[in-house]
């Protein structure tokens, strides 16, 4: 599609004629523009793709449980129209307090089942997430084999190390209780999707979520350092973890975002879960 053409499509969207439209950083599995409308407001674009309706949902559920996202105003699935969210690319002290407290309140947003009410996608990946009672079977088969599998398939992970991830999902309730309430997670919970300003967090973004055990959220929170100590502290204030989180489930919840940068892209990653998988025999 020419910038002419979106320039069109947002314009009818939206009822309002769009003055600008530059490029932007980003762009897993879409375009993304910064626009101008002609009555004064910047918004993001989002277009190509075929799941950007579906993000537009969930960004529109994680806003009804009281997170700051920004505003959709158009969802198609080739095409998201935003709000702009003002944010200057750090999180501070005083953030990550914040950031606590806005995950402890999405964490406290319970269902009687894991999964989700349709499938979501995470890194532009499908999410399967039928309802599922028990926690460790949705972990095990919907996100370790799952994902493994998709790695497989796509020549990213040896059958050797699928086997390995095999292995260890047999041996999960070694570490995973199956008396966990299911939380709704943002599901995606890297720095890049965390929009800060001084002092407070500005906005969410690019959520894949689903009803899960919390601790997968906060696990995956440390595996790029989104987040330090004054995070958990304050987190804890409210939600306690559970003893073990830090000295074992951390590392196997990590699994699961680490076989999805596996299946996107292979490399180090592969590494990553060798080495995983190794300080868990198996």
């Amino acid at each position: 599609m020419s910038s002419v053409d979106l320039e069109a499509r947002i314009s009818a969207a939206l009822n309002c004629p769009v003055t600008s439209l530059k490029p932007m950083r980003g762009g897993c599995v879409a375009d993304v523009r910064r626009a101008r409308l002609n009555d004064g407001r910047d918004i993001v674009v989002k277009w190509g793709g075929s799941t950007l309706a579906l993000e537009g949902r969930m960004l529109d559920r994680l806003r009804s449980a009281g997170m700051p996202v920004p505003e959709v105003y158009h969802a198609e699935d080739d095409l998201l129209v935003m709000s702009w969210v003002e944010h200057d690319g750090s999180i501070d002290r005083d953030a990550e307090e914040n950031a606590a407290d806005l995950i402890a309140h999405l964490h406290n947003q319970t269902a009687e089942t894991f999964g989700y009410e349709e499938d979501t996608v995470i890194g532009g990946l499908h999410q399967p997430n039928p309802e599922t009672a028990s926690w460790r079977a949705f972990f095990r088969d919907l996100r370790l084999l799952y994902m493994a599998n998709e790695a497989r398939q796509a020549g990213r992970l040896s059958a050797a190390t699928y086997n390995r991830v095999e292995t260890l999902a047999g041996r999960l309730e070694e570490w995973i209780t199956d008396d966990i309430e299911p939380s709704l997670i943002h599901g995606d919970l890297w720095g890049g999707n965390v929009l800060a300003l001084p002092g407070r967090i500005a906005g969410f973004v690019d959520p894949a979520i689903y009803y899960a055990d919390a601790e997968i959220e906060l696990a995956f929170s440390t595996l790029f350092n989104t987040f330090g100590e004054r995070f958990f502290s304050r987190y804890e204030e409210s939600r306690p973890l559970r003893p073990g989180f830090f000295e074992a489930r951390c590392e196997i919840y990590n699994l699961y975002p680490l076989l999805v940068h596996v299946r996107l892209f292979g490399g180090s990653y592969v590494n990553t879960v060798e080495g995983t998988l190794s300080r868990f025999g198996c």
